[in-house]
């Protein structure tokens, strides 16, 4: 389906040649007397790489439909993550170069959006946070009393963050996904 290059948004697909690429910017731009413009930053699904495009505002671009799923963590198995659909109990398998940085926070049972274009997984978007057990952190020295003073601490996907003073091993700790930060006690 062909729709004016005016109405791209962030997070559709579009067709490039013979690439599909994701639209992660768009901006309108009327340079004096010229002719408008958008200009769109474009990550391509198969290389991964990022790049800047210009269109006429009265261009045509391809849209692509893009479905987006809510599947559920369910295990690892050497290099691939295992996901299941809660309706269809369905399983898809993952590439561990797919998920990326989003090993850090995935627990079993944990609901994630997975967008789909032709049946390949293109992205994935974890919930805005997590809650994550603390598996070994060092002790806090007593009399450190200093504003927002912060310790090392390894969660249990293993990923180490800091995080104040007064969390001990084998709590529940809130974590931002966007920014891998401690939010607070669970």
């Amino acid at each position: 389906m062909a729709i004016n290059a005016n109405d791209l948004r962030k997070g559709q697909a579009i067709r490039m040649g013979n690439d599909i690429c994701i639209v992660l910017e768009t901006q309108h731009r009327t340079p004096g007397n010229l002719r408008a413009f958008v200009q769109a930053t474009l990550r391509s699904i198969n290389t991964g790489k990022s790049s800047v495009q210009r269109f006429g505002s009265t261009e045509k671009v391809e849209d692509v439909m893009l479905v987006k799923k809510r599947l559920e963590y369910s295990y690892k198995d050497q290099d691939v993550y295992h996901f299941i659909d809660p309706n269809s109990y369905e399983d898809f398998e993952l590439q561990a170069e797919f998920i990326a940085d989003a090993a850090n926070y995935l627990t079993e049972n944990l609901p994630c959006d997975v967008m789909f274009i032709e049946g390949k997984a293109v992205s994935i978007e974890l919930p805005p946070t997590v809650t994550l057990k603390v598996t070994q952190s060092s002790e806090g020295i007593r009399g450190d009393s200093a504003n927002n003073v912060m310790k090392p601490a390894t969660l249990e996907t293993g990923i180490t963050i800091q995080v104040p003073l007064f969390i001990k091993e084998g709590e529940l700790i809130k974590i931002d996904t966007r920014t891998g930060q401690y939010i607070s006690r669970a």
